[in-house]
């Protein structure tokens, strides 16, 4: 978030907060990106703070509520408040429970089994989602708009085209069964709590294979996770990875050290395609 951006939504998320009864003298900022993540203190609740035209609270904060019910590892909304998004001054709040974090990493043997967990539960839901491949058809749609994706080389930029097409093609013959998904379970989405590791952020969701979530976590935990198609596994990195880099191209990303990230992962399918 732009940094006059994230001043106003820190004193929307602390006004917010306060007109609920939950004191929010001190906010300390968890993550930064498109939405603004916040410790509130002294109330010890957790604000996510995204702006009004770019927020899907609604549906997160259903979702949350479903899978906590159906008992799925999830981070809880913060029960001291009517669960919703509050929207003011542009900004739309939402209120979880904050976790204190336990020590150490979560264990890849650890996030499998909490990912076939909230994978089995999700399979319960009956819940509106996007299938992944939109995701790669916005990714081409960012390739084909030069003026969106400018510092990409005509070379690169075609060999990420040919990437997302043939490898989701490839993913679609496939055949494997999908269903709801997090869509992006990557460790940032994965809080390592005294009660084990628990997923937050529902903004991705999405519907596709169960390897199309493996294939943003750690490449340890497939080996982990039960039933796994390996070979689909593998090609769902390479999708993951090659539309990851669409978005570190953007000339509007925001994601920090994000252009570097960006040039890494594009010497990573070049190599994959032997062209280094």
């Amino acid at each position: 978030m732009h940094a006059s951006d994230g001043v106003r939504a820190v004193a929307v998320a602390r006004s917010v907060a306060a007109s609920l009864g939950l004191p929010a003298d001190e906010a300390a900022v968890l993550h930064d990106s498109n939405k603004l993540t916040l410790r509130l203190l002294p109330a010890d609740t957790l604000a996510r703070v995204a702006p009004a035209d770019d927020q899907v609270a609604e549906f997160e904060v259903g979702l949350a509520r479903q899978l906590t019910e159906a008992g799925c590892p999830v981070g809880a909304l913060d029960p001291r408040v009517e669960p919703r998004g509050y929207e003011r001054d542009g900004f739309v709040v939402t209120l979880w429970r904050y976790y204190a974090p336990a020590a150490g990493e979560v264990s890849p043997a650890a996030f499998a089994g909490a990912l076939a967990r909230l994978h089995a539960g999700m399979r319960e839901l009956d819940v509106p989602a996007p299938r992944y491949t939109e995701r790669v058809e916005r990714a081409l749609r960012f390739l084909a708009d030069h003026a969106r994706t400018p510092g990409l080389a005509p070379a690169d930029r075609a060999l990420i085209q040919e990437t997302l097409r043939s490898t989701a093609e490839w993913i679609a013959a496939r055949g494997a069964p999908e269903q709801l998904l997090h869509g992006e379970p990557h460790p940032g989405n994965v809080l390592a709590t005294a009660q084990g590791p628990l997923f937050i952020d529902w903004e991705t969701c999405c519907r596709g294979p169960a390897e199309f979530d493996l294939a943003h976590a750690p490449e340890e935990v497939g080996a982990h996770y039960p039933g796994v198609d390996e070979e689909l596994l593998r090609r769902c990195r390479l999708l993951v990875r090659a539309v990851v880099t669409v978005w570190r191209w953007d000339r509007e990303d925001l994601f920090p050290d994000g252009r570097r990230m960006g040039e890494e992962w594009l010497a990573r399918i070049r190599a994959a395609a032997g062209r280094e």
